[in-house]
């Protein structure tokens, strides 16, 4: 993709994946990965920011001898996360008529 992803989209983006389930840093940068091109240095300062503003908490578990680090959101993270999808659609709308014309299609 051509165009800068701002922290504010990188945070709603984050809020999004967890929303659906805990996972792993490693899963998430994966899934992120798939829509934006992010690195793991990228990604763990938007963790501990998200963290530190009580949208995750974290919990490990073992597996195959280590620790994994899991991430859950939190109800705080979850009003944040709608608070993005709403400010989401209005602000895409308004980029896709500017863009598009208003034509959702092209």
């Amino acid at each position: 993709m051509g165009f800068q992803v701002g922290s504010t989209l990188l945070d709603a983006c984050v809020l999004a994946v967890l929303s659906r389930g805990d996972t792993y840093g490693y899963i998430l940068t994966q899934t992120m990965r798939d829509v934006t091109d992010i690195s793991e240095s990228t990604l763990y300062p938007v963790l501990r920011r998200l963290q530190k503003d009580g949208c995750l908490t974290t919990y490990d578990q073992p597996f195959q001898g280590r620790n994994r680090r899991y991430y859950a959101i939190t109800e705080v993270g979850k009003k944040k996360y709608e608070d993005y999808k709403r400010d989401w659609i209005l602000y895409k709308t308004q980029v896709d008529q500017l863009l598009c014309g208003g034509d959702d299609d092209e």
